[in-house]
């Protein structure tokens, strides 16, 4: 499709350009989110799209919501929203939704990994309004090669567990329609993750495949410790594990019935025959190991549910400013 094909048919059918929304979570991004809002509203000018920005401080304690508040004084179809302290990125993705209007709403990062000139790729597939949800699709990634076997990991768990389609490739950069916003917006547990989120609500979704550029400044804000936890909210989204659980100790129950009944018969047939200590001890270790294992489990999800019945928060709100206009300036 060409540039502007699929936002200049949409207009045409209403009279009114159709309106995206860009949330941005920020962490540590005060030299970046300039760039960042600067470039994708000249992409969005361009394609004759209607706009806005909303700007998620999550907990930075630099000067990234000063930029932010800046950006808002300037252009007021720039929102800015300030957290109390540091939710975690995927909070911060859902705040922003809550406070976006959009009839699309893109979601970004703020170190221009996710280059503001990849974005008319997105949108003109979303626009034509076949799919739900459009991913963006590295084919060259440019990251460590940690983070990739992390990613391919998860994503691996996540087709796994939630059902996830095997074609399609997730990732943070993505356009949606504003009913599957809406969706992921009435999810009110404290531990969120949007792909599992996206997964439960629709099926309709594509990869577009978009080039990977290098962090403009400074390292990802993500650790081993945080990548784990951002991992482990697989877990609201499945019961898959627990019915893991539950096999595996139908499983050993039976091994070990048959393991009974074969010692019984050997000291029938062999009096003399001396038991095995370290056999013993072996299976003994493996068994309890296996306990303690899925009783952690049990006890992570028993742990969440009362988190989420003890009403703890996505996250907290210390500060809202911007939001005024409606984008239209140069796209009209």
């Amino acid at each position: 499709m060409g540039k502007g094909k699929a936002s200049a048919s949409i207009a045409s059918s209403s009279g009114i350009p159709p309106k995206v929304s860009v949330v941005i979570p920020c962490y540590y991004s005060e030299k970046t989110i300039a760039k960042v809002v600067e470039g994708t509203r000249a992409e969005l000018r361009r394609m004759g799209l209607r706009y806005e920005f909303v700007l998620v401080n999550d907990g930075s304690t630099d000067g990234t919501f000063d930029e932010i508040c800046k950006l808002s004084e300037v252009d007021p179809c720039v929102v800015g929203i300030n957290f109390a302290r540091n939710f975690g990125q995927h909070n911060a993705i859902i705040a922003g939704l809550r406070h976006a209007s959009g009839d699309y709403v893109m979601l970004m990062d703020d170190d221009m990994q996710t280059h503001p000139s990849q974005c008319e790729k997105l949108l003109d597939v979303a626009l034509e309004g076949v799919y739900d949800v459009v991913f963006a699709k590295y084919p060259d990634h440019r990251e460590a090669w940690w983070r990739r076997l992390g990613s391919n990991f998860t994503l691996w768990t996540m087709r796994v567990l939630t059902g996830r389609p095997k074609d399609i490739e997730a990732s943070n950069f993505l356009v949606m329609k504003r009913f599957i916003s809406d969706e992921l917006t009435r999810y009110d547990g404290p531990y969120v993750y949007i792909q599992g989120l996206l997964f439960q609500a629709t099926r309709k979704m594509a990869n577009v495949a978009v080039e990977h550029f290098d962090r403009e400044v400074g390292t990802s804000g993500y650790t081993f410790k945080s990548l784990f936890r951002l991992w482990s909210t697989v877990l609201n989204f499945s019961m898959v594990p627990l019915r893991l659980a539950s096999l595996v100790g139908a499983v050993l129950g039976a091994v070990g019935l048959v393991f009974a009944v074969v010692v019984v018969v050997q000291r029938i047939f062999d009096p003399s025959m001396q038991m095995g200590w370290s056999s013993i001890m072996a299976v003994l270790l493996m068994c309890s190991g296996l306990v303690l294992l899925f009783l952690g489990l049990i006890g992570e999800y028993l742990g969440r549910l009362f988190m989420t019945v003890n009403k703890m928060p996505q996250y907290v709100l210390r500060k809202v400013v911007g939001g005024k206009g409606e984008g239209v300036e140069d796209a009209l």
